[in-house]
């Protein structure tokens, strides 16, 4: 088999599976995209495009254009139960970004993807798979609408609970809970927030707020600790009682945020969890993004691991279908490793467990926010998820 012409079918139509898609059409292969979803999801939080990603997307072609969607977010500030600014910072050194890195919203990422790809890829909104049989020389899908194709092979970029994983590696049980949850939606800006990041801090319980250039409203963001909880993950009322149970009796502007739950159009609630497989691949089914390796929200890693991993799955598909899913994982496997120790690392930061843990925290962000130093002791902090971004060497598969 060669790339060239083979028919390959991508589930999933977020970040992950449109880069993919736009590789595979770059190297020869006729992609089709199939998403449950209506339409590409316009909605999302902000995400960093950062280390390796960054020369992913400039060899797409889209870096500038993404630049010029960047969020524009020039401050960001921890404040205590008064709304009172204990520490605050350049939006950068508060997100850890350097001045390359390019912070956008992930549906203007997507849609920018989209375009890209709209003219040359077949996309199916509104369909998924329900099975696959792998027959050697391809593979037999059959639709959710009911109809039956063969493709040369299939990918899953259909997230942390893929379903095609669930096909392919139905003997696999690789979502690793991280006891913490994640809800975010957008709210009126009742803040005034212009451009600007605030964030509380509670016990077991983390608050954000945040306003974007070109957003008239703001993004609520909640980040709780919790042992795993049971719910349908298709019942939008039951998680809202959930986080609104979870955030019961917390201060300063949360029980006005949670006001706003019934209207949100963009409503999110999961777990933060991460994807560990032995293999990535299953004959001609493969993986990429999280449905192979999600590391978690917490990692800040998840967008450039899907664009790092678009882009190495498909180079290594073109240069030998054959072993091209064997290679790819062996070039990912360490930068998948470093990226997903973020996470666990990052989130123990993120949510204090105890007042007294808050209150030292509290302390120490505003003697720091003083210092003259300062700039250099965050940047000595945020030193591994940097180092992490860049550990890969990016081949040039157009060489």
């Amino acid at each position: 088999m060669t790339l060239t012409n083979a028919r390959v079918l991508v589930q999933g139509g977020g970040i992950a599976g449109t880069a993919l898609a736009y590789w595979l059409h770059r190297a020869g292969a006729r992609p089709t995209v199939v998403e449950r979803a209506d339409a590409i999801r316009a909605a999302g939080y902000k995400v960093d495009i950062r280390g390796a990603a960054l020369t992913v997307v400039e060899r797409m072609g889209v870096l500038d254009q993404l630049r010029a969607l960047r969020t524009d977010v020039r401050h960001g500030s921890v404040v205590d139960a008064r709304g009172r600014r204990v520490a605050s910072l350049d939006a950068d050194t508060f997100g850890g970004r350097t001045h390359g890195d390019a912070e956008v919203l992930r549906g203007d990422l997507n849609r920018v993807l989209f375009e890209l790809t709209a003219g040359t890829v077949d996309y199916r909104f509104g369909e998924s798979v329900t099975g696959l049989v792998d027959t050697g020389d391809g593979v037999k899908v059959t639709f959710a609408s009911g109809a039956t194709e063969s493709f040369d092979l299939v990918i899953g970029a259909d997230g942390l609970r893929s379903p095609i994983r669930g096909l392919a590696f139905a003997d696999a049980d690789p979502v690793r809970h991280l006891n913490h949850y994640v809800s975010i939606f957008s709210v009126p800006n009742h803040l005034g927030l212009d451009r600007e990041e605030l964030t509380y801090v509670g016990p077991g319980r983390t608050t954000l707020v945040y306003s974007t250039a070109g957003q008239s409203d703001a993004k609520a963001m909640f980040l709780w600790a919790s042992d795993p909880l049971e719910y349908d993950p298709r019942d939008r009322a039951a998680q809202q009682r959930l986080l609104a149970d979870a955030y019961a009796g917390e201060g300063w502007e949360v029980p006005t945020l949670l006001k706003h739950l019934d209207q949100a159009k963009d409503f999110y609630f999961d777990a933060l969890a991460q994807v560990h497989l032995d293999g990535w691949s299953r004959g001609r089914v493969g993986l990429v993004g999280d449905a192979a390796y999600g590391a978690s929200p917490a990692s800040g890693q998840g967008t450039s691991l899907a664009l790092v991993g678009a882009y190495v799955l498909a180079g290594e598909l073109k240069s030998d279908p054959t072993q091209g899913f064997a290679a790819y994982e062996q070039k990912m496997r360490e930068f998948v490793r470093r990226n997903q120790a973020l996470g666990p690392a990052n989130v123990k930061r993120m949510v204090m467990r105890t007042e007294r843990q808050v209150r030292m925290s509290m302390r120490m962000l505003s003697i720091m926010g003083k210092l003259p130093g300062r700039d250099r002791m965050l940047s000595a902090v945020m030193a591994p998820l940097h180092k992490a971004a860049n550990a890969i060497d990016l081949p040039n598969y157009d060489a």
